[in-house]
């Protein structure tokens, strides 16, 4: 059991490297925010296999859902922003 444990704790470091170059990488914001939400869910699993189950409680509900639904609407905010007031056109002379 201890080989297949060792294993799964690989796949999830590997997974958390993985979701947060993502996340930083992503050239759309909502799939950014996306991410960072699956990067905070699997920080949770990782602090339960580090036997702190306060911590990935408080991961969970803070670091994914506080704060996904924060940026979740903030970025529906500012394209609603946007759409309403366009930049300004340049003039050419």
């Amino acid at each position: 059991m201890n080989a297949l444990e060792n294993a799964f704790d690989l796949v999830l470091m590997l997974a958390l490297l993985w979701l947060a170059w993502r996340a930083l990488a992503a050239p759309d914001l909502f799939k950014g925010v996306v991410l960072f939400i699956a990067f905070g869910l699997l920080m949770a699993l990782a602090w339960v296999r580090l036997r702190a189950p306060d911590i990935a409680l408080a991961e969970a509900a803070v670091g994914s859902g506080i704060t996904g639904a924060l940026l979740l609407s903030a970025l529906a905010r500012s394209r609603r922003l946007e759409r309403d007031n366009p930049p300004p056109r340049r003039r050419d002379p």
